[in-house]
C-alpha cells in the first residue's frame, strides 16, 4: 500500500498481482545471478581444492545446507534519511538545505524512496529480490547515548542495563541442536567477542586469520591459538570437548589452505579496508565449512556531526566502502548466498534536521538492511511515519515505527529455526504474525 498523501509507505501487502508478477521474475534472476557467482568459483586454481566444489553439487546442496546469518553493525549512529532517501517528502528539502541528496542523483526504488547514490553496489540487489529495506525501524529506548543504545540493541533488551549476554547468542542456544558441533558455532571478525555474541555458547573473536595457529599452549603458540584451546579446557560442553580435535583439525586445513592469499572469486574485488578484509575473511570461513552458523563483523565512522556532505563528502564515502563490501561478499559467496541471510543495524539514527555544521546530530529511527537468498527483496518494508512536524519524535528525530527486534526475531525464526522469541528477546512479547514478510 502506497499513500503519499498520508506520508505512509507500507510493503507488507503481497496481495498485488502486479507485484506477485515481479516477484516471480526477481526470483528466476536472482538464481541466475547466484549461479554466475558460483560459476566464477570453478577453475580458479588460486583457490585450495578443498573449497572448491563444482556447480552442480553445489545446486543439489544448496537446499539442504545449514543456514548461516551474518549481522553486521554501524557504530555510530548512521544517518538512515541519507541511506534511504526519502526524496517524495517535502520536509526532507525543506529540513537539511544543504545535505539532502538532490532528486536528481538518487537512485530511485520504488517512487517514494531511493538509495544514496553512494550506495550503487546495493541497486542490483534490491532489483533482484536479494535486498529488503526496512526503514523507520529502531529501539523502542530513547537514549542518546551510544554506549547505551548499542548495549540496548546488542543485548536485546532495550532499557534493561543488566542483561548478561546478547541476543544473537541467545538465538544459537534457542535453535535446534546442530548436526555438527564446532568451535566456529558463531565467529566474530575483531579483537574481542562482541556484546552481541557474548553468553554461555561459546564464541571467537579472530582479528586477522593469516594469524590463527594451532598446536597447543605455550609460548610458541599464538595468543589467539592460545584463547582458542582455552575455550575447550574451561568448557563443561560434553558435545564441545567431544569435537574439539575434529575443530582443530578443521582449522588445521583453513591454515593449509593460506588464508593470507586467499584469492576471492573471479572478479571480486573487496575495498581495502578493514571492514573489506573483515568480510572477506567471513566468506573464507563459510566457504571453508567449518561450522559457522553466525558470523558477526562491524563498522564505525558513522557519526556525522559535522561536514556530512551530500551526495559526495563524509558519509559517502562511507556508504562506498559498506555496500561495495557486501556486494563483493554476496558475489564472492556465489551459489552459497542462497543460504546466507546478512542483516545490518546501527544504534540509532540522525535528527531530521541539519545542525549549525552541516552535520546531523544523534536521533531515534533509522534503516535496516537484509540480504539473502531467500528474502522477499525489491521492497521498502515497515510504516512511514512522515516527517511534519507533528509527526516527529521530540519534535527533532524520525520516528520508530518497526522494532528493530521484530526485524532480528524474524531472520532468527526464519534463517536459523530459532523457536523461542521469548529466550531471543524476553519481554518483547513477539510471536510470527508480527513478523514483516521478509524472508
Amino acid at each position: 500500500m502506497t499513500n503519499f498523501g498520508k506520508q505512509t509507505i507500507d510493503s507488507t501487502d503481497w496481495g498485488c498481482d502486479a507485484r506477485k508478477g515481479q516477484t516471480g521474475a526477481r526470483v528466476a534472476s536472482r538464481r541466475v545471478f547466484l549461479r554466475q557467482g558460483a560459476l566464477a568459483l570453478v577453475g580458479t586454481s588460486a583457490i585450495p581444492g578443498f573449497l572448491v566444489r563444482s556447480v552442480l553439487a553445489e545446486a543439489k546442496t544448496a537446499a539442504a545446507a545449514n543456514r548461516k546469518l551474518v549481522v553486521l553493525f554501524q557504530r555510530g549512529a548512521a544517518d538512515g534519511l541519507n541511506i534511504v532517501v526519502p526524496y517524495r517528502e517535502p520536509n526532507y528539502y525543506a529540513m537539511r538545505p544543504t545535505i539532502a541528496i538532490p532528486q536528481s542523483q538518487v537512485l530511485d526504488l520504488n517512487g517514494f524512496f531511493g538509495l544514496h547514490p553512494a550506495l550503487a553496489s546495493f541497486k542490483p540487489l534490491y532489483d533482484v529480490g536479494h535486498l529488503a529495506v526496512v526503514h523507520a525501524a529502531g529501539s523502542p529506548d530513547t537514549t542518546r547515548s551510544h554506549f547505551d543504545a548499542q548495549d540496548y540493541m546488542e543485548s536485546g533488551t532495550p532499557g534493561v542495563k543488566s542483561t548478561p549476554d546478547g541476543w544473537l547468542n541467545r538465538a544459537l542456544q534457542a535453535e535446534p541442536a546442530p548436526a555438527r558441533s564446532s568451535a566456529f558455532r558463531a565467529v566474530a571478525l575483531g579483537t574481542q567477542v562482541p556484546r552481541t555474541l557474548q553468553g554461555r555458547l561459546p564464541a571467537v573473536a579472530i582479528n586477522n586469520l593469516a594469524d590463527f595457529s594451532v598446536g597447543g599452549r605455550g609460548p610458541q603458540a599464538s595468543p589467539l591459538a592460545n584463547a582458542f584451546q582455552a575455550m575447550y579446557d574451561e568448557s563443561t560442553d560434553s558435545v564441545l570437548h567431544g569435537t574439539g580435535q575434529e575443530t582443530f583439525e578443521a582449522v588445521k586445513m583453513l591454515k593449509s589452505a593460506d588464508p593470507a592469499h586467499y584469492q576471492p572469486a573471479a572478479g571480486v574485488v573487496y575495498p581495502n579496508s578493514p571492514f573489506g578484509n573483515s568480510m572477506r575473511q567471513i566468506a573464507q570461513l563459510l566457504k571453508a565449512d567449518l561450522g559457522v552458523e553466525a558470523a558477526f563483523s562491524d563498522i564505525g565512522g558513522w557519526d556525522t556531526h559535522q561536514n556530512q556532505g551530500a551526495a559526495e563528502g563524509q558519509l559517502a564515502a562511507r556508504l562506498k566502502e559498506f555496500a561495495d563490501t557486501i556486494a563483493a561478499f554476496w558475489q564472492d559467496m556465489g551459489v552459497e548466498a542462497e543460504n546466507i541471510t546478512l542483516v545490518t543495524m546501527s544504534e540509532f539514527g540522525r535528527t531530521a534536521r541539519q545542525n549549525g555544521t552541516g552535520g546531523t546530530d544523534h536521533g531515534h529511527a533509522n534503516v535496516m538492511f537484509v540480504l539473502g537468498g531467500n528474502v522477499r527483496g525489491g521492497h521498502v518494508y515497515g510504516q512511514w511515519p512522515g516527517l511534519a512536524p507533528e509527526q516527529l519524535n521530540e519534535g527533532r528525530d524520525l520516528t520508530v515505527t518497526t522494532d528493530y527486534r521484530r526485524v532480528l526475531a524474524e531472520v532468527a525464526w526464519k534463517s536459523m529455526g530459532a523457536r523461542n522469541l521469548e529466550q531471543i528477546f524476553p519481554g518483547a512479547g513477539l510471536h510470527p504474525q508480527q513478523f514483516l514478510g521478509l524472508v
